[in-house]
């Protein structure tokens, strides 16, 4: 049984019917990356360009994960990214992420081949004029943090109240872009190794990257899988899931715009294009919540209709990103006492430019040069003004975790059900041939109560953001193990 995303996502038409084999002995690399997506590849591609030997170890297929279900924006301007971090961090801080942003839009540039890469400018907008004053004050941080940026009217079919606008960014196919860099990165000793999950990893002077198929020893190991699935460190504890929802309109007249836009506000509009479609973004809400239906996809579609002459949607899709709680990415070494453990995650929405500089950052740190920025996004900061959002995070983390009497049958569409499964409980899909599917409802990561998405018919856990689809595999960690499979 698929996801919507599985089963409609624009970017995975790219997917080749084959792909690379599944780890199936023991091996042995001077570096295993965990992850096939763009921090993953892009971090494999720059070491082995600087003459290392790398294994990609890729839980399913690669470029197929949120690397592949996304806006295909490689953008420096990032809705109100500026003027948060500006707040947060001081001017420093965010003349720093702006020039990595600005360094990773032009590494996709460079390692772009056969992705239909084109220019574009990127805009922050005001969709209503309660906006208007954010967008204002990003175009003032985002000035402040060195971008070149401006304010020029954008060209749609619906009134704009003010605009940022920051040109020569980039649109591109996303999956099609990751399959470029795995293409060039597999040979002279380097392989990737799809549909192979990951288990352990255990440090040491040669660390044992532990998988079903096989272990791989390697002196240094990354963890690029979005959410980290490795519990040390507490990553868990520090970042907070989301989801978001992109739907695809062929329009019978007219054309997309030509821009890449996102508005501040709620809801959410984030604007793009592939080719002659019309990609609309935003519905966002966080992994878990309760009620969430089709009609997320539906009210994206709306909007494009209002607008614009829609033919046919054509495509759905959706993906999930994990904000840092002081809303700068991690990237650096995994546990602060040890060099051999490496991560990247809190992307925040924006992984095609920031996972790429992640990756340039984690290659400069894996080979002994110097970065620039290595300093900033080390995953060990603290940031004392967000400690009141780090307890916010973990309260609610506290009050899921007992959420088991909170859910009603009126929260659950009509193929659904909950019942008691001893001291747990059980989640039952009946699916559209009629075949119930049956599993436990306890995620596997550390317990939390699974709350189902009736848009992408899967199972999300509120707490940490793992995700199952309704036989029990893994979508998405932290979680490794799948969900123990019930009768009905």
């Amino acid at each position: 049984m698929t996801t919507t995303t599985a089963a409609q996502s624009l970017w995975l038409e790219a997917l080749p019917a084959d792909g690379y084999p599944p780890l199936q002995a023991d091996e042995t690399f001077d570096v295993a990356v965990v992850g096939g997506g763009i921090a993953g590849m892009t971090t494999a591609l720059l070491l082995k360009q600087a003459g290392l030997r790398v294994a990609v170890l890729e839980a399913g297929r690669v470029g197929a994960g949120v690397s592949g279900n996304n806006t295909a924006k490689v953008t420096a301007l990032q809705s109100t990214v500026y003027s948060t971090i500006l707040e947060k961090h001081g001017e420093f801080a965010a003349r720093d992420y702006a020039a990595a942003s600005l360094a990773g839009v032009a590494k996709v540039a460079e390692l772009a081949v056969d992705c239909d890469l084109r220019r574009r400018p990127a805009y922050t907008y005001a969709l209503a004029p309660g906006e208007v004053e954010s967008v204002e004050k990003e175009a003032q941080a985002a000035a402040k943090a060195g971008l070149p940026v401006t304010s020029e009217s954008m060209d749609v079919p619906f009134p704009v109240h003010a605009t940022v606008k920051l040109a020569d960014q980039i649109v591109l196919h996303p999956t099609k872009y990751v399959l470029g860099l795995a293409a060039q990165f597999v040979g002279d000793g380097c392989q990737i190794f799809e549909h192979t999950r990951v288990d352990q990893v255990e440090e040491g002077r040669r660390c044992r990257v532990r998988t079903a198929g096989g272990t791989v020893e390697a002196e240094r190991v990354v963890v690029a899988t979005h959410y980290p699935i490795l519990d040390r460190g507490l990553y868990f504890a520090r970042l907070e899931p989301t989801r978001a929802y992109c739907i695809a309109a062929k329009l019978r007249s007219g054309s997309p715009p030509d821009a890449l836009a996102i508005n501040p506000g709620t809801p959410t509009r984030s604007l793009s294009l592939s080719g002659d479609l019309l990609i609309v973004a935003g519905e966002s809400h966080p992994t878990g919540q309760p009620g969430v239906s089709m009609r997320r996809y539906e009210e994206l579609a709306n909007f494009a209709r209002e607008y614009w002459d829609v033919e046919q949607i054509t495509h759905r899709w959706s993906a999930q990103d994990p904000s840092s709680y002081d809303k700068l990415p991690m990237i650096g070494r995994y546990n602060r006492f040890s060099d051999r453990v490496y991560v990247a995650t809190g992307f925040m929405k924006w992984g095609l430019a920031t996972g790429t500089f992640a990756g340039m950052i984690l290659a400069d740190l894996l080979t002994g040069k110097d970065n620039p920025w290595a300093e900033r996004f080390d995953p060990h900061r603290v940031t004392l003004n967000s400690i009141p959002e780090l307890a916010r995070l973990n309260a609610k983390v506290a009050v899921d975790l007992v959420g088991d009497h909170l859910m009603t049958p009126g929260e659950l569409p009509a193929d659904v059900r909950i019942e008691r499964d001893g001291l747990g409980k059980k989640g039952i899909y009946r699916d559209p041939d009629g075949k119930q599917h049956a599993v436990s409802l306890r995620c596997t990561h550390l317990g939390c109560l699974l709350r189902f998405n009736a848009a992408e018919t899967s199972w999300d856990c509120p707490c940490h953001g793992s995700r199952f689809d309704v036989d029990g595999n893994v979508l998405e960690g932290p979680a490794t193990k799948p969900l123990q499979q019930r009768d009905v």
